[in-house]
């Protein structure tokens, strides 16, 4: 059996890869061509009495694509049949003009459908379809049926529908006809299937049937009763992902590209490695599954390879990605994991096998996303009595330290949940960043909305972990040996975590700003603060298998008699000084004397620690009934040269009150450089130009420029675009830009068809990343 299926495996990715590379070719060849041109009958005579002889079949790919909304696929304008479960769709057969000199007799002949999902399939497992063509479609969805719809003289046209819980990916069709009675020479008739019966005929019909699931269909699991939604969530190319810190987040243009003709042999070939079983290939709850741990590269040698540490001169920047199909193609091309991703280009590749399987998903950010490494459901911090953080959980017997995270992407996708309780169904948390193991691989989800919202962590998958990433407290503990724990508890932070939960609106698409921003949160969690919300996670650590979780949680803190505020900053215009302040109220009738601790320093989305700006420390007395305020300024030169990827500044207070041992600790995060308003005409400081008058096949130019808004010279400089349907991925390597320099740059390129498009590019550097924007374009 092991060899069956390594033999399948690899045919099936020779054959693709080689068709797709073909195509590639073809393609090129064309745009080649258009750059320089600028300025038999096999019919066999057989007796009357034999079966009717197969000599084509047509699966009218483009008219079954537009009833099933498959027609966008480029494989459907290429000939290749892709459906969606659960409807009907139409084929012809055609017989030899002179086969039997007598037509199709619905009386005397039979035509039978052999359909087969991979190797050594089998009708007990649903992977292989015996129908019989009849003169009616029964009425149970949940089995596979055909019905002659009409004939002519040498042909027959049939209606099919497929089951709606069928499995998903590539099908294979036999045709086999035969004859219902066998006539003698001399008139007299026979049983059927006796002695004298005529062997069947059987069309091996050459065919990749892609079949997919199917959301319009109300049988189908991944059924969504809006159909506007369905736009956005399966059929919509282009996206937005909000990125940065919750104060200054953005939404990025993504281009899905689920119609390449890349994108669905990749995926037949992910599933394959996944090592999900054939007959659960219907199953949403598992295909979905296997795809979280197939996009990243830590288990099955996936598409992508994660990185977070800003050294990429090895592979693409996480950045400098305008879409998933440049990656999918590089993968499809190498069969090796493309470097480099990070958790939204995850999500963006996730986002395009999804929709491109008919699998409704949406791409959302969580601002200030938790990782709970201990199951406690909360974020622990550990200090010293110095009050200097300790670099590891002392309660965490694997070694693992939580973390924030100033955002983290991942993917809601939507289906029905037959292995939970009414109810918990709906959108679904995935995710295929690869943080923590999942049942031993490196996956999350699907994980039920509802399941989170009420903190249901005995629900599969993975609820307990998404349910931390929005709403764990951050609780922190300073040392103290004369408590047995070692540690004394401060004050415990309900609202750092999840301060938003970010998707793109259904379809509407702002490519000039962030009018397209949909906060979701309160589909995640009850509003902050409520007692719902406090029951949310009461209920998840009473349900937690963590023991002592509890411990960690305290749903009613004591009163404490000196109030501290960190004031939080939104954005620091690069080369610009800032403060950090902290507010403190003594509303005791006590003089109270506060040791305190201000650190500055510069840190990578992830919450890892990038390099030490700044810090200072001292005791100070605040009177009774009084207020004070404590401020620590920082340089332009003294974070200008220790800034790392992204620019993200964090800012870190911890206080303590002697006279009552009262301690309290806050951090902000805020982008240390300051990005300019996306205009549709600019990208950053990048003029973003496109020829008018623009026209499908002709040749169009795009022009590139900008000036160095740095005071310092811009090296490895790389300008990314694409534009789904009107240009493949571009890379341009560009000159090193000086201080104040501009720099313009014309690139030529052939738009591929008509219609309005998206055209999105990114701006990377050493110095300068992360800069992208978008623009409408018509082409006639």
């Amino acid at each position: 059996m092991a060899n069956v299926y390594r033999d399948y495996f690899n045919t099936l990715l020779e054959r693709l890869r080689t068709t797709y590379l073909e195509r590639r070719k073809e393609e090129r060849q064309n745009e080649l061509r258009l750059m320089s041109e600028e300025g038999d009958d096999s019919s066999t005579s057989t007796s009357t009495d034999s079966a009717l002889k197969v000599t084509s079949v047509t699966f009218y790919p483009q008219g079954n694509g537009k009833h099933h909304r498959t027609s966008k696929f480029q494989l459907v304008e290429r000939g290749t049949p892709i459906l969606r479960r659960g409807q009907t769709f139409f084929i012809a057969i055609a017989f030899g003009q002179d086969q039997n000199k007598r037509q199709y007799d619905s009386n005397r002949d039979e035509i039978w459908l052999r359909l087969s999902f991979g190797p050594q399939s089998s009708p007990m497992n649903g992977t292989q379809q015996v129908i019989k063509v009849d003169k009616l479609l029964h009425t149970d969805e949940n089995r596979w049926a055909a019905r002659i719809k009409g004939h002519d003289k040498n042909a027959v046209t049939i209606e099919v529908r497929s089951s709606s819980d069928s499995c998903v990916g590539i099908w294979k069709c036999k045709i086999e006809t035969k004859t219902k009675v066998t006539y003698s020479g001399a008139g007299e008739s026979g049983s059927e299937g006796g002695e004298n019966s005529p062997k069947a005929q059987v069309y091996d019909a050459p065919d990749d049937i892609y079949l997919l699931f199917n959301p319009w269909e109300p049988s189908d699991v991944t059924y969504m009763k809006d159909k506007e939604l369905l736009n956005e969530y399966v059929l919509e190319e282009m996206g937005k992902i909000w990125v940065g810190p919750h104060t200054s987040t953005r939404g990025r243009s993504w281009s899905f590209g689920q119609f390449d003709d890349s994108v669905l042999p990749l995926i037949m070939i992910l599933l394959e490695k996944s090592g999900l079983a054939l007959q659960q290939r219907g199953n949403p709850i598992l295909v979905s599954r296997a795809l979280s741990k197939m996009v990243n590269s830590n288990d099955d040698k996936g598409i992508l390879v994660g990185r977070w540490d800003g050294k990429y001169s090895d592979g693409t920047p996480p950045s400098g990605w305008t879409g998933s199909v440049p990656i999918i193609e590089q993968y499809f091309q190498t069969m090796k994991p493309v470097k480099y991703g990070q958790c939204w280009v995850f999500a963006g590749v996730l986002g395009t096998v999804c929709r491109a399987l008919g699998l409704p998903c949406r791409v959302v950010s969580n601002l200030v996303s938790a990782h709970d490494s201990n199951g406690s459901l909360t974020i622990d911090r550990y200090f010293n009595d110095k009050n200097d953080e300790i670099n590891y959980d002392p309660n965490n017997p694997h070694g693992g330290k939580d973390s924030i995270w100033n955002f983290h992407v991942w993917n809601d996708v939507f289906m029905s949940r037959r292995d939970l309780p009414k109810g918990y169904g709906g959108w679904q948390a995935i995710d295929s960043t690869p943080q923590e193991q999942s049942d031993g691989m490196y996956r999350c989800g699907p994980a039920s909305l509802e399941a989170v919202r009420k903190g249901k962590v005995g629900y599969s998958y993975d609820v307990p972990f998404v349910l931390a990433e929005v709403n764990a407290d951050v609780v922190r503990w300073r040392e103290d040996k004369s408590n047995d724990f070692g540690f004394i508890r401060m004050e415990a932070n309900k609202y750092h975590v999840g301060r938003q939960i970010l998707t793109k609106k259904p379809n509407v698409f702002d490519s000039e700003g962030d009018s397209d921003r949909w906060d979701i949160i309160e589909e995640y969690k009850p509003k902050e603060g409520t007692r719902m919300e406090r029951l949310q996670l009461v209920n998840a650590v009473q349900g937690s298998n963590r023991q002592g979780a509890a411990s960690f949680f305290e749903l009613n803190p004591k009163d404490k008699d000196v109030d501290f505020d960190l004031i939080e900053l939104e954005q620091v215009p690069v080369g610009e000084p800032f403060s950090l302040v902290v507010k403190i109220t003594n509303k005791s009738k006590e003089t109270r004397t506060v040791q305190a601790d201000l650190t500055a320093e510069s840190m990578y989305y992830t919450g890892v620690k990038g390099k030490l700006v700044k810090r200072a420390a001292g005791k100070f007395v605040v009177r009774p009934d009084s207020n004070e305020e404590l401020r620590m300024t920082v340089l332009p030169d003294e974070y200008m040269g220790k800034l790392v990827e992204y620019g993200i500044m964090k800012m870190f207070a911890i206080c303590a009150v002697d006279e009552t041992n009262q301690a309290w600790s806050e951090e902000d995060d805020f982008q240390g450089w300051h990005y300019f308003p996306l205009q549709i005409k600019y990208l950053f400081m990048i003029s973003f130009l496109v020829t008018s008058n623009l026209t499908a096949g002709k040749p169009a130019y795009a022009t590139f420029s900008f000036i160095n808004p740095l005071k310092r010279n811009l090296t490895k400089c790389v300008i990314n675009y694409e534009g789904p349907f009107l240009v493949r991925f571009s890379e341009i390597n560009l000159k090193d830009v000086g201080i104040g320099e501009e720099l313009e740059y014309v690139h030529r390129f052939i738009p591929r068809s008509s219609g309005s498009h998206q055209f999105i590019a990114t701006f990377t550097s050493k110095e300068l990343i992360d800069i992208v924007g978008s623009i409408v374009i018509e082409v006639n």
